[in-house]
């Protein structure tokens, strides 16, 4: 049982709470018991199950690598004061390609808990890719991770250059709806195809100008009370719901 904070190997899993430690690293920590059984059931590569001594752990997990440790040394590298006494190093998948006829595209979202949370919508909703622009947060951050409650491991994920990707989808017979206020028309009005992306951008800037420029159309979601707008996370929502109906 490891004890000490100073062991090498707790050395190494706090480093994968930074951006760069998982990029060296090709690895990334989830914890608690429903995110470590989405990844073993989607398929994905465990590198080895972090245990809290004394705890009871599934039967699948013998199939791995286990290292046992103390409640301190769990909440160490889980950085979270009430662990639920597991976690799992697992191993990053790199995708290039696309799958499937409804794409997701995000550019810059910044914030952990929205990547996640239009990342497990767009599970909900029937998307099949989620594509990553440049200035998006590392999809493998901890926070990105606890929001998508799993979804994380269901959809394929990619990092792309959008203004490069989206003119190659359009020759591949996408759609590309970008999510925007000016010379948009309303959601109710577009005609939805069989193969369509749709483009939601930053919190505070929206997408970029040189991103809505390359969409085939610019749409908006009608408001009807006085807010100026919503939260990027609740507009993807509506909007992937509205592409898929």
């Amino acid at each position: 049982m490891i004890t000490s904070m100073q062991n090498e190997k707790v050395k190494q899993w706090v480093k994968l709470h930074k951006r760069k430690g998982r990029k060296q690293s090709g690895m990334f920590l989830v914890e608690g018991f429903h995110l470590v059984e989405e990844a073993y059931q989607s398929n994905w590569e465990i590198n080895e199950i972090i245990v809290e001594d004394g705890l009871d752990h599934p039967d699948w997990c013998d199939r791995f690598s286990i290292v046992s440790v103390s409640r301190k040394v769990l909440q160490h590298v889980t950085q979270t004061e009430t662990p639920q006494g597991i976690a799992a190093v697992v191993n990053v998948r790199q995708l290039d390609e696309i799958t499937g006829n409804s794409v997701l595209l995000i550019d810059a979202i910044q914030d952990p808990g929205n990547l996640g949370t239009i990342i497990r919508t767009a599970d909900a909703a029937g998307f099949d890719t989620v594509m990553l622009g440049d200035g998006t947060v590392d999809v493998f951050n901890e926070k990105v991770i606890r929001a998508t409650q799993g979804s994380l491991f269901h959809l394929p994920i990619l990092r792309a250059d959008l203004v490069e990707r989206i003119p190659k989808l359009q020759t591949e017979g996408f759609t590309i709806w970008a999510s925007a206020l000016t010379d948009a028309v309303s959601m109710k009005e577009i005609e939805v195809r069989e193969q369509n992306a749709l483009i939601v951008g930053n919190e505070g800037t929206g997408v970029r100008e040189e991103i809505i420029k390359l969409a085939d159309q610019s749409i908006k979601i009608p408001i009807y009370g006085q807010a100026e707008s919503l939260n990027v996370s609740v507009a993807a929502g509506i909007l992937m719901y509205h592409i898929k109906k």
